[in-house]
């Protein structure tokens, strides 16, 4: 445990479950969309709901949605700035069942068209869970270059993406599989220690049998 796990996250306040947590969820969601953002429907769940506009949670989201972090001083003035880029956000709410009360689903849609579900839960002290992407499990921080794979449930899926990243020189931190049912769809999330060559994640999305890569790198994107 470290000093910043006991004192928590450098933040625009007040809460670092409700703000700083929600900031972080809206901003790795833009990550691992990839572009930045034309539409947003961000539907509450939970303590995020019942208690968020007070602590300014809905701010907060739509401040990491435009690639704000934690500490910045234009967080309370993310529905405006949303508003100049032209950025269209919708709010509803949402009951997800076994999650933790501090959740989101976000259904965003980028300037390319390109589209991404994300359900994450901010679980204390400027932390966050990645629970689900576009329905399937996920369950990482994003503290990490994080691989994510879509695929068939098909054998040799896991030996191509784990031999790429060897031959790359990247080294697994954690790796989590799930499928929904044998033969059906399945996932890898890969957590990584280094950053996977932009090459590679494209070599990737073209292999037969595989249905969807997102890749959140921890290299900082330019806002635009």
């Amino acid at each position: 445990m470290s000093l910043f796990d006991i004192l928590g996250p450098v933040m625009v306040g007040p809460s670092s479950s409700h703000t700083a947590g929600a900031v972080k969820i809206g901003y790795i969601s833009r990550q691992l969309l990839g572009e930045n953002i034309r539409k947003a429907q961000i539907d509450l769940h939970g303590s995020f709901l019942a208690t968020g506009a007070g602590h300014g949670t809905d701010k907060a989201l739509v401040a990491g949605l435009l690639g704000m972090k934690e500490d910045d001083i234009r967080i309370p003035d993310s529905f405006r700035i949303a508003r100049e880029r032209e950025m269209e956000i919708c709010f509803g709410k949402v009951n997800l069942k076994n999650a933790h009360p501090n959740s989101v689903r976000l259904k965003l849609h980028g300037i390319s068209g390109r589209e991404l579900e994300i359900i994450a839960s901010s679980i204390g002290g400027g932390q966050i869970k990645i629970c689900k992407i576009d329905g399937l499990e996920a369950n990482f921080s994003g503290d990490y270059p994080t691989l994510v794979v879509h695929n068939l449930d098909q054998p040799g899926h896991v030996t191509e993406v784990t031999s790429m990243l060897a031959h790359k020189g990247v080294n697994i931190a954690t790796m989590q599989l799930y499928r929904n049912h044998r033969g059906g769809d399945a996932v890898m999330v890969i957590e990584c220690d280094q950053e996977i060559p932009m090459a590679s994640v494209e070599w990737l999305r073209r292999l037969e049998g595989i249905t969807k890569v997102t890749y959140l790198s921890k290299i900082e994107k330019e806002e635009k």
